[in-house]
């Protein structure tokens, strides 16, 4: 198929080796335009504060001169989060290009948890980024099989079972 977009999670669920980048995932409210690497945990050293907001224990560091204030938030049960990377043409199996162009992905690494940092405010579950894990109770709403018990109750909601 043409255009068509791989990604590769096997290699990170099946191995007990793959990198497990937990409490080491940041989400700074900045942009960074520079891919390599850098000595960064000399640089940004993380530290508790003691207070806690919104039952969120609060962290803070600097970044270039900045006070950012951060929170590490644990992913949803059920959910992982994946650090993925193109694939190179000698990492590529024959099967996997099927003659046409095609974007391959792996996963590099994994984690369970991230830390999210503000640096205007205190992080609170207000913040568009936790928002959003709310999304995840939706789809799985959405997704839910429907069952006949349930198509029973909702056209006749006031019905009540005499068996």
């Amino acid at each position: 198929m043409k255009g068509e977009r791989i990604i590769d999670l096997g290699g990170v669920n099946s191995s007990s080796s793959a990198v497990d980048l937990t409490d080491q995932i940041h989400q700074l409210p900045c942009c960074i335009k520079f891919n390599g690497p850098s000595p960064v945990s000399h640089y940004f050293k993380p530290k508790s504060t003691g207070v806690e907001v919104d039952a969120l224990n609060v962290k803070e560091a600097h970044f270039r001169g900045r006070k950012l204030q951060g929170t590490t938030v644990t992913l949803p049960h059920g959910y992982s989060g994946f650090v993925i990377g193109k694939k190179t043409p000698a990492k590529r199996k024959a099967s996997d290009t099927n003659g046409g162009m095609t974007d391959s992905w792996q996963a590099n690494a994994k984690f369970q948890n991230i830390t999210l940092w503000n640096h205007d405010n205190l992080p609170s579950k207000e913040d568009a980024f936790l928002r959003a894990f709310h999304w995840f109770d939706v789809a799985k709403a959405l997704h839910k099989p429907v069952m006949a018990d349930d198509m029973e109750s909702a056209s006749n909601p006031g019905a009540t079972s005499t068996d």
